[in-house]
Parts: structure tokens; C-alpha cells; sequence
């Protein structure tokens, strides 16, 4: 039992209870790495992870992370020293982070696109004492000047050309196509070296696997600086065997739905960044637990146009299991040349992140044949706390489903998160299960904020606004800080959102609150077009009136020819709410 999130083990009230789901997952506390002892041990010839045609076994990437944990223990890395991974999604990641875990250490989780100064502050506060970056002249030059202040006394660096097949590398490295930083500063280690010359012998280093931190991920960056969740090996340990225990998908046709099979079987589209909560947990480790293939998506916009080379990957490596967000989802549906690609392959999708669009849902399921289940969970939960049934049958679009075995979920009033709402009514979020984190690094003032004590138990505060209905169903209406009151009706961006997406010329959408003399906020909707649209605003004025309440109705409507998004996917309105103000 995960004493820090006094897991709840409630029965879910529901008559829709996927068939054949346990309502609790088993034996789930032991490190994070045991996933990938256990599957080099059964399946040591299994690749692991397919990058730029290369590929690397269960077995290589575990004798990789085992020199790695001997390189750090070397250096005198004690448990519950902090080592950062600057990296996108490449085959050194997995090696670097199991490594890390290995030697007792704690992984923190850096987003690859930071400018220095946002990954200086990460080091700063996290007070992290290794980095391992990019041999990128972008990448490492963000590196070397963020590290300055910090208390990082080695810098590692990681160069792709030994992860690629013989011939590309030497090709690259003719030509001068590999990714390289100017020059390298003296006193940074060559991540190839150190692999080289380390002994495949880890330190014994005992893990208390409910306390001890495995992983720290920042999040919160959106509302201001951003906080280190502190995650231990369980929340993410439980959370990848709940999500295997969760999803049943048809494997061969005829058949009946079952879990995903273990071994070669599957293909993982590794499209989500894995510094992130959801491309870690719902792609990488569930991949190894599995000991499955996944296939490494360093930029998945690359191609002409955007998302084109995630086309090919997924028809050339028949990828059957990926998850997503609803931004990603929309780039395949609308990709204009989705048909030239046979993307059949595709078995089920998780869908999170942010509420995903029904009309987004049937265009991606009606053009791939997959089925897409959408899930709910924050950083903090590591990430996964609910999802729909993977069955058609049982699954409600535009619902975010049940709890996870073993989890709870509670609707908290608004005004006093102390009183539960009854069923059917708004209220915020709350959530208690073995996944909740231990709390934020340092932070015990942010903590008040985001835990409650309920019938003795401890509910984490998600911010979200939401409702359970009489069949045990939850529905997210919107996050609590994006609600926008009109005249005091409560408007959430979602419901005006999923009407704009049923509009046939609509690719992307978002909805703001925007402060109004008159009712104190009003409607303001940013509209991106499907490649070779034209509209008006008279138009999409006329679709509001006929399709939603007026005090829902945007107000203002501006064309937009890209709305931003996070490097996750995520819409960020607080952005477009900056631009209005400006």
C-alpha cells in the first residue's frame, strides 16, 4: 500500500464496469526498473526501441543501463541524488533513466525545448547534480549556459550517430547531416565513452519503492513557475500495471477483446515526449512492461507537410498501439494525405491530455478503423487516474470513464472543498489512489493547497471542474481557472469548443473568457481552418446561433493560421488570453 496517497480500494458505482477488469491491479511495489530486468530476462532478443531504422534489444538497453548506474555510482551519485535528462525522444533516453533509477538516484524529467534560462531554474530547484544532454548545437548550447549557477558537476553528452545503422551514421557524418554541437566543452564526458569503459554491474542500492522518489516532474508552468512533483517508484509502477489491467483491445479478428499481449506483439508509436507524465507512463513503460517495441519520435511534426514522417513510421512499422493528445489526433484526421498511408495497423489509442473533441474521435476512428479511449490524469498522478472502457459497447465519448482499479474519485464543492457534490452536479475534481504523488519538492505551501483529508483519507485537488451521472460516468466540463462566468452563467470553453469542431471546416479551436463591461466576461473563440478552407465570420456567427445558448455564444471570433499549443499538445488559452489583452 502507497502510504503518501492512503490508496482508497473503493468499488466503483457502476453498471458499466468493463467485463473481465479487476477492480484491483496486485503486486505493483517494487522499483521502476524491474520492468526492464524482467523483460530482458524473458525476452532478451525482443527489441525494445526502433530509432531511424536502428534497433536495440531488451538485452542491449539493460546492459546499457546497468554501465550507466556503475558510472554514477563511480562518481559517488548517493540515493536520492537528482540527475537530469535533457533529451528528446531518443534510444539513449530509456538507457539514461533506467540507469539513473538503478543507482538509486532520482530522474528529473527536463522538457528539451527549455530556453537556458527555464532549464537553469529547473537545475537550480531541483538542485541537481549531473545533467545528460543532446550533442545538438541547439540542445547543448541551452546546456552549457544553464548550468552556470547550478550545482550540475558533470555534463554528459549523448551523440545519435552511434544509435544509428552503420551506414546512415557514416553517410550523416560524411555529409555533416548529424545533429552536433559546435564544440564540446572540456570537462564534459561523452556518453559513449563512459558506456565504453563502465562495468555492466550496478550498485546494490536498497529502494523502499512506496517513499523513495523515483522520477521528479516539473509541471505547473502555465501558471507560473513551474513546481517539481516528487513521483516514487509505485505511482508510476502501479500506474503502468493499472492501465495494462484497464485495456482490452481485439487482437485478431472474431476474436474477443483481451489484454495486451505480452512480448513482440505490439508496436508502440513512442509520438508523446517521455520527459511527460503520459508519453512516459502510457508509451515507454507500459512498452517494457509488455516487452514490446517502441518506436522513437524525436519531432513528430517533421515532414512536408507537418506530421508526414509519423505517417510513414506508423504504415512502415505497422505501429498498433499508440497515445496521444487531441492535437495529434486532429493532425491525422486532417492530414491531406492520409489516404496514400495504410495506418491500419493501429489497434487502440489513449487519448489525454485535454478533453478530446467527439466530432475529433469518429474522424480518427472512421479513417484508421482503431478505437480511441480517453483518459484523464495530471502530471501529478503520474499521470493516469481514470479512463473509458476500451469496449464500444460500454465506452462513453466525451466521458473520461472510471476510476483505475484501486482509485477514488470524488466531486468537491466549489467553495468548500470539505463538502462532496451529489451526483450530476459540477464541482472540482478530487482524487485518491496509489498514483498520487508524494507531494511538490519543496513546496509546502503549494501542498496545503492541493491536498484535502476526506473520510480519513488523502484527495489530491486536480483544478478541474467535472461531474460523475447516475451510471458512475465522469465528464470533465473545464479546468476551475479557464471557467468563464457571463453574466453570472458559467461558460465552460469545452462545451463551446466540441460545437465549433462539429463545424466541417474547423481543424483546431479554442475558447477564452475575456473581460466584458457589460456581463464582466464574454465569449472569444480562435478558429484554425482545415487546409484549404475559406469562411467567414458572419458564417460561424449564423453556426453559433443555430447550435448553442446565447450567453455561450463567442462574442468575438478570430481566424487564426496556427493556435498555440504546449510541446505536449495542450491548448494554451492562457496565451491567447495574454495576445487579447496586449
Amino acid at each position: 500500500m502507497n502510504d503518501q496517497s492512503n490508496q482508497s480500494c473503493q468499488t466503483w458505482n457502476t453498471p458499466f464496469w468493463p467485463e473481465g477488469v479487476s477492480r484491483t491491479v496486485g503486486d505493483y511495489s517494487f522499483p521502476v526498473f524491474k520492468f526492464l530486468d524482467d523483460s530482458a530476462k524473458k525476452y532478451p532478443n525482443n527489441v525494445f526501441t526502433v530509432f531511424n531504422g536502428a534497433q536495440r534489444t531488451y538485452a542491449q538497453v539493460k546492459d546499457t543501463a546497468d554501465r550507466i548506474a556503475n558510472f554514477l555510482a563511480g562518481k559517488g551519485i548517493k540515493k536520492g541524488d537528482k540527475i537530469a535528462i535533457f533529451l528528446p525522444n531518443l534510444p539513449q533516453f530509456p538507457e539514461i533513466l533506467f540507469g539513473i533509477l538503478k543507482a538509486g538516484a532520482i530522474a528529473v524529467n527536463c522538457n528539451p525545448v527549455y530556453t537556458a534560462p527555464e532549464l537553469n531554474h529547473q537545475l537550480k530547484d531541483s538542485q541537481s547534480k549531473m545533467v545528460f544532454c543532446m550533442d545538438h548545437k541547439d540542445f547543448y548550447a541551452s546546456t552549457v549556459t544553464a548550468v552556470k549557477g547550478t550545482g550540475v558537476q558533470t555534463v554528459i553528452v549523448c551523440n545519435i550517430k552511434s544509435y544509428l545503422p552503420k551506414f546512415k551514421a557514416f553517410l550523416g557524418g560524411v555529409l555533416g547531416k548529424l545533429p552536433k554541437a559546435d564544440k564540446i566543452e572540456p570537462g564534459h564526458l561523452l556518453l559513449d565513452d563512459i558506456v565504453a569503459t563502465a562495468s555492466p554491474h550496478p550498485p546494490v542500492v536498497e529502494i523502499n519503492p512506496e517513499k523513495d522518489t523515483a522520477i521528479m516532474l516539473y509541471t505547473g508552468g502555465t501558471t507560473g513557475l513551474p513546481k517539481g512533483a516528487e513521483l516514487t517508484h509505485t505511482n508510476f509502477t502501479y500506474n503502468t500495471m493499472a492501465s495494462h489491467e484497464w485495456c482490452r483491445l481485439v487482437h485478431y479478428k472474431g476474436k474477443p477483446a483481451e489484454k495486451l499481449i505480452m512480448g513482440d506483439y505490439h508496436c508502440v508509436l513512442g509520438v508523446l515526449p517521455w520527459y511527460h507524465s503520459f508519453g512516459l507512463t502510457g508509451a515507454l513503460l507500459v512498452s517494457c512492461l509488455l516487452g514490446a517495441k517502441i518506436v522513437c519520435i524525436p519531432d513528430p511534426r517533421a515532414g512536408k507537410p507537418p506530421f508526414t514522417e509519423v505517417l510513414k513510421t506508423v504504415q512502415k512499422y505497422r505501429c498498433t498501439f499508440m497515445s496521444a493528445v487531441p492535437t495529434i489526433f486532429v493532425a491525422f484526421a486532417n492530414h491531406p494525405d492520409i489516404g496514400k498511408y495504410d495506418i491500419s495497423s493501429f489497434l487502440g489509442c489513449i487519448s489525454g491530455g485535454a478533453p478530446l473533441p467527439p466530432q475529433v474521435c469518429k474522424q480518427f476512428e472512421d479513417k484508421t478503423g482503431s478505437i480511441i479511449f480517453e483518459a484523464y490524469g495530471l502530471t501529478e498522478t503520474s499521470p493516469a487516474l481514470t479512463a473509458n472502457p476500451t469496449f464500444r459497447e460500454t465506452r462513453k465519448i466525451g466521458s473520461i470513464g472510471f476510476p483505475l482499479p484501486e482509485t477514488d474519485i470524488k466531486i468537491l464543492n466549489l467553495e468548500d472543498s470539505t463538502k462532496e457534490m451529489p451526483r450530476g452536479q459540477d464541482g472540482e475534481i478530487a482524487a485518491c489512489g496509489p498514483q498520487v504523488m508524494k507531494g511538490y519538492w519543496n513546496r509546502p505551501d503549494a501542498n496545503e493547497e492541493v491536498f484535502v483529508t476526506l473520510d480519513g483519507q488523502r484527495y489530491f485537488l486536480t483544478g478541474d471542474i467535472g461531474n460523475i451521472d447516475e451510471n458512475g460516468y465522469i465528464t470533465i466540463t473545464d479546468r476551475k481557472k479557464d471557467m468563464i462566468i457571463v453574466g453570472g452563467f458559467n461558460v465552460y470553453p469545452r462545451d463551446v469548443e466540441d460545437i465549433l469542431y462539429t463545424h466541417p471546416k474547423v481543424e483546431l479551436t479554442a475558447v477564452v473568457g475575456i473581460p466584458d463591461e457589460r456581463s464582466g466576461e464574454k465569449v472569444k473563440a480562435f478558429i484554425k481552418l482545415k487546409s484549404g478552407q475559406k469562411a467567414t465570420i458572419e458564417e460561424f456567427e449564423q453556426f453559433c446561433k443555430e447550435n448553442m445558448a446565447g450567453y455561450k455564444r463567442p462574442k468575438i471570433i478570430e481566424f487564426r493560421d496556427e493556435i498555440p499549443v504546449s510541446n505536449v499538445g495542450k491548448v494554451l488559452r492562457r496565451v491567447l488570453r495574454d495576445e487579447h489583452k496586449q
